[in-house]
């Protein structure tokens, strides 16, 4: 089997692929191998057409983790007066 290497584009088209079809099990996964397509990009040009997926990506595995500590009861934040939010 002949290893080749991925041009700027294919690593573009990876990461596309990786947020489209990413889940929130999958995301901790998806979003590391993204981040080392990203990382090795030659250029800023290169690393500015992926950021919007980038972003994405990170903005998911945000709201995911979010959503996961309140069904866990894991919220720590607190309403004004103090006590915690139910």
């Amino acid at each position: 089997m002949k290893l080749r290497m991925l041009t700027a584009d294919d690593k573009v088209a990876e990461i596309k692929r990786l947020y489209y079809a990413t889940t929130a099990k999958t995301i901790q996964a998806d979003l590391a191998r993204a981040l080392d397509l990203l990382k090795s990009m030659n250029g800023e040009d290169e690393r500015e057409r992926a950021a919007v997926y980038m972003d994405g990506l990170a903005q998911m595995r945000a709201d995911w983790n979010r959503k996961r500590q309140g069904r866990n009861g894991n919220d720590k934040r607190k309403t004004e007066n103090g006590k915690r939010r139910t």
